[in-house]
């Protein structure tokens, strides 16, 4: 029989793990919007944006080589967000699933 405080506390891992993971994938959404609308990169908060960024996208940026800026752009910075996405949904639903 499942421990019901045990199964309220992976529902409370389970959200913080999506949580975070929603936070990076809105740094990596700001930061194609910022891009895409041209912002000033020497704005301190666009930087900031530009920088997170790039560390959480490094693994990406250049896998695929588009001619298009806006395409460059969105698979640049997009296939992280939606990697990040899948893996914290999977990681946080499975953990809840071996709890309960």
């Amino acid at each position: 029989m499942p421990d019901p405080g045990n199964t309220e506390s992976m529902r409370g891992i389970d959200s913080v793990i999506r949580t975070v993971a929603h936070v990076i994938v809105g740094i990596l959404v700001v930061w194609i919007a910022l891009d895409l609308l041209d912002a000033n990169r020497a704005n301190t908060v666009v930087g900031w944006f530009h920088s997170a960024a790039d560390w959480l996208a490094g693994w990406s940026i250049g896998l695929f080589d588009v001619a298009h800026h806006t395409a460059q752009v969105l698979l640049d910075y997009g296939i992280p967000a939606v990697v990040y996405l899948a893996i914290a949904h999977a990681i946080a639903t499975r953990a809840v699933a071996r709890r309960t």
